[in-house]
């Protein structure tokens, strides 16, 4: 039986350096993400004559709720004895460390504080369209993840699986057996999603109050949920776990997503939206 030469993803995470400051893919992808959404929630705005003075303000929000949501959530549901006993660590994000389910708590947290302080502003408006500006972000953000070398998945002999590098610091130490690019899986997905939600959205399926979001929380995390079947373990008490950690925290978005599923259709369509 004849071995198979599988791609070796070897690019370097940093697109060039100045002494001790560098500049990263991810850092990169990840600030490319909020300008796309912001662009796209802009032409929401224009479109259906909401006030842009509020998106201003929103987007800051949202910015420090997915950071802190997302720092957090990968400090605490991920490696919470190792961050209780260095909290002081949970500051230094530049070392790496983000979760997307935190970042999904740090969005919901972010948006219910502005609607304290923002009332020109109809949130449930506002959470149909913001699942559709988020998608190329967490594609990007996951594109980010495979320039770092990391969210890695589990070994397969499946002829597109990949050899990532293994990092020790900023030096390559060794590299990992062939294993699913998981990172891309999780992109193609997202991707292939805001296609999705962009025909609805052209069809004015927003019309039914609610009955975006509630897609997007079911089909999102559906998504996350099933592809974690292909993910390698981000921890080790994952191994020890039913689900992974991914599985288990994307649960309550989905049945969140049934429950606003079944309300908007028990409203009757919005007419007053041109």
């Amino acid at each position: 039986m004849e071995s198979v030469a599988f791609f070796h993803w070897t690019a370097n995470p940093e697109i060039f350096r100045f002494g001790g400051f560098a500049i990263r893919w991810y850092g990169v992808l990840f600030a490319l993400g909020f300008i796309v959404g912001y662009q796209i929630l802009h032409y929401f705005f224009k479109k259906e004559k909401q006030p842009i003075k509020e998106l201003e303000s929103l987007v800051l929000y949202l910015i420090i709720g997915v950071v802190v949501g997302a720092r957090l959530g990968h400090c605490f549901f991920y490696e919470p004895d190792y961050y209780l006993r260095n909290p002081i660590e949970i500051l230094m994000i530049w070392r790496g460390g983000l979760a997307s389910h935190g970042g999904g708590f740090g969005i919901i947290l972010a948006l219910w504080i502005f609607s304290l302080k923002h009332k020109k502003l109809n949130m449930r408006w506002l959470l149909d369209r913001l699942g559709i500006a988020i998608l190329p972000g967490s594609a990007f953000i996951r594109i980010g993840n495979f320039f770092n070398h990391e969210i890695l998945g589990k070994p397969t002999d499946l002829p597109w699986a990949i050899v990532f590098n293994v990092f020790q610091g900023r030096e390559v130490v060794g590299t990992t057996p062939p294993v699913h690019p998981t990172q891309l899986y999780e992109a193609l997905a997202y991707i292939i999603l805001f296609v999705v939600f962009i025909i609805l959205y052209k069809r004015k399926l927003y019309l039914r109050e609610g009955l975006l979001l509630s897609l997007f929380l079911i089909l999102v995390f559906t998504v996350r949920f099933l592809l974690e079947f292909t993910k390698a373990p981000q921890t080790d008490f994952e191994q020890f776990l039913p689900l992974s950690m991914g599985q288990i925290l994307s649960i309550p978005f989905i049945l969140a997503g049934i429950i606003l599923l079944i309300r908007s259709f028990r409203r009757q369509k919005i007419s007053n939206i041109s």
